[in-house]
């Protein structure tokens, strides 16, 4: 019984860590409506810096725990200052702007954070006066776990009575139900957002600099715990604070004694858990109707087909891309195999957000599904590569049809962290499913026939095949159904007063997406030779997202745009030192300059350029 007691008190003690930053990432949430993807990455500059104060103070216990409050007030002025001069820019951007802005600030947080402190783990410091361990029921239990323990519950009723018995917090409170009617009543709006996002930031860099006694200090620290805030977040309910307490405890506990009893599952049990709340509860365990919506949207641009020019541009780069393996290198070819396979993927996942509405930070989900079907299919069902190439995108959107099922009852930001958990969870089936999908060593040898083994020759298969997957989806854009669920993401309300099936019509759309996605893993496990479980994960996932948004989502050519700037891009600046901060710079540019994207620029541009000649006509 004591042994069981100590696993309950070593959760609870990882759900005090685990609250500090999701309720930072709530308050973010509940008042700017910022999806703040960057907040592990103040966790993690929390315990660096946390780190350096405590060694470098070496002042007993009063030194380590002045340590920890000034690396997370430091904290709290960084993100003072990545409000200022970047989010305060963005409020009233679409929400999957804001999304890729903060995963812009989070990779320049790894490199700066790799220049300073080096690539090396860290060993904190013990706690001094809580190193040593109490025997509870005969269990030996960290003094240290028990600070924690303490720790959150108070760090919780600090927060009820600043919200509760101060000005400020009022006016927090009464921004997060309706900001339009705060900025009426003469609130300024600019240095409350500021406010509440220092404080959310301090109570990040708070929870990272209370670990170092607990963890290493590394470098996988903002990834690492994210996935999990995002989690914690959602599932007590977006805003609210105390559904993040409620929400920590139930996970912590949870993983504690999985650990023990089914040590498989621990790895996505928190979003097994996510997703069992969300089908049960859609707005999570205290979130209100509408918290999961993030910043207002931008008025939709009707779709229009090409005109005649476009057209003729549109065949003329077509000609020349299918001519370059004539002229271009070996390796230049497949780099352009990668290109047409990024496009599909980011043009499936624009029809699903674009045209459906439906955001998505799991769409890899399909891509991965339909790469480890051609690769089960190949290796060990012995299927031909051409029917193999038929026959797993429908695997994949025999996948997307069960999880739409699900996935399309919700909407805004629960929707879309629903999405994430079966991309999880599928992920979670690959790496640990050794024996069916190789596991973490995934499944090697998937070659194409051996009619299709030259560069060129695979080439000209994925040309065929990712432009016929493009096409199809055009069409679907423009037919009847596309303009449909362009009406449900409108207004549903207004579609289902003219009797149309909302959830049907998404969940087909949601289908069909993830079907052309599975065509894209499909050519991409023939042109690799293989898959591992990365192809279902987070970043392949984001990587999607920043493609459409960095092409614009507003257009049917966006995702084409930004696929190809995006992998020509990743190719040119993964091969340099800090890669990671030139690729952040370059998103922060792009999203804060060109808001609606390459596409979208380049429709201003020549709508000045007519503008002029008419000025000189005229």
């Amino acid at each position: 019984m004591g042994f069981y007691f100590a696993q309950l008190l070593t959760g609870l003690a990882n759900a005090s860590s685990l609250f500090l930053i999701a309720s930072g990432l709530s308050i973010i949430f509940g008042v700017t409506r910022i999806v703040n993807f960057a907040h592990g990455s103040l966790y993690m500059v929390g315990a660096y810096l946390a780190y350096t104060l405590v060694s470098a103070m070496d002042l007993g216990a009063f030194g380590f725990w002045l340590g920890v409050l000034v690396a997370a007030a430091i904290v709290g002025l960084i993100g003072l200052l990545i409000e200022m001069t970047i989010l305060r820019r963005i409020y009233h951007a679409p929400e999957l702007f804001q999304l890729v802005a903060t995963f812009g600030v989070l990779l320049i947080f790894q490199d700066a954070t790799l220049a300073i402190w080096g690539a090396q783990d860290l060993l904190g410091p013990r706690a001094p006066g809580l190193d040593g361990a109490l025997r509870i029921m005969g269990e030996p239990i960290p003094e240290y776990d028990l600070a924690l323990i303490a720790i959150g519950p108070l760090v919780l009723l600090g927060i009820w009575l600043l919200f509760r018995k101060t000005r400020w917090g009022v006016l927090v409170r009464a921004a997060t139900q309706d900001r339009e009617m705060v900025a009426a009543l003469g609130v300024n709006q600019a240095w409350l957002f500021s406010a509440t996002f220092v404080l959310g930031a301090f109570l990040a860099g708070l929870g990272g600099a209370l670990q170092i006694p607990r963890e290493t200090v590394s470098l996988q620290m903002d990834l690492s715990v994210i996935g999990e805030a995002f989690v914690i977040v959602v599932i007590g309910g977006m805003g609210s604070v105390t559904g993040a307490y409620v929400a920590a405890v139930l996970i912590s506990v949870l993983n504690a004694f999985a650990i023990l009893i089914f040590p498989q599952v621990s790895i996505v049990l928190p979003f097994i858990v996510m997703a069992i709340v969300l089908t049960l509860r859609p707005h999570g365990l205290f979130g209100a109707a509408g918290s999961e919506h993030g910043a207002p949207t931008e008025p939709e641009q009707p779709l229009r087909l090409m005109g005649e020019k476009g057209m003729m541009i549109l065949f003329a780069a077509m000609a020349v891309f299918a001519l370059s393996p004539v002229i271009v290198g070996d390796f230049t070819t497949v780099l352009l195999v990668d290109v047409m396979v990024a496009t599909l993927f980011a043009v499936s996942l624009h029809f699903m957000m674009g045209i459906g509405g439906m955001v998505s930070f799991g769409h890899a989900a399909y891509f991965g599904i339909g790469a480890y079907a051609a690769a089960m299919m190949v290796k060990q069902l012995g299927i031909g590569m051409l029917p193999t190439i038929f026959l797993a995108p429908a695997v994949a959107g025999a996948g997307a049809l069960f999880f739409g099922w699900f996935c399309v009852r919700l909407s805004g930001v629960y929707l879309a962290m629903l999405t994430l958990a079966a991309a999880q969870i599928l992920w979670g089936i690959t790496f640990q499913w050794q024996q069916f999908t190789g596991g973490d060593d995934g499944i090697v040898g998937v070659w194409p026939a051996g009619w299709a083994s030259s560069d060129k020759v695979y080439f000209y298969l994925a040309f065929v095949c990712c432009i016929g997957g493009i096409w199809f989806l055009r069409r679907a854009a423009h037919s009847p159904f596309g303009y449909t669920l362009r009406g449900i993401r409108d207004s549903r309300t207004r579609a289902e007063a003219i009797g149309v099936d909302s959830r049907f019509h998404q969940w087909m759309g949601f289908t069909l997406a993830g079907a052309v996605a599975g065509l894209a893993g499909t050519i991409f496990a023939f042109s690799k030779g293989s898959v591992f479980p990365d192809s279902l994960g987070i970043a392949q996932s984001i990587d999607g997202l920043i493609m459409v948004l960095l092409g614009g989502i507003h257009a049917l050519a966006g995702p084409i745009l930004g696929a190809g700037v995006f992998v020509m891009i990743e190719d040119w600046v993964t091969r340099l030192a800090y890669w990671r901060v030139i690729f952040g710079i370059i998103i922060l540019v792009v999203v804060l300059l060109a808001p609606d994207g390459i596409a979208g620029g380049i429709n201003r541009l020549f709508a000045r350029i007519r503008a002029v000649r008419k000025g000189g006509t005229a």
